[in-house]
């Protein structure tokens, strides 16, 4: 499976950035410096809790 990878909407401009992928069961998450160590797939309930965490304690601009 191919997995495409997008940046977070919550990195940063700069080059320490997490990046994203949509898995059938939830989602992947990699560290955009180093793709070739893969990546840490997480479950969708707890995908859905964590941005929904970090969607509250972040602001946006």
């Amino acid at each position: 499976m191919l997995l495409e990878f997008r940046k977070s909407s919550y990195s940063s401009g700069g080059e320490n950035c997490v990046e994203v992928a949509d898995l059938p069961t939830g989602a992947a998450i990699r560290d955009s410096k180093y793709p070739h160590l893969g990546f840490l797939p997480v479950g969708a309930s707890e995908w859905a809790t964590f941005a929904r965490l970090v969607a509250a304690e972040v602001p946006r601009s």
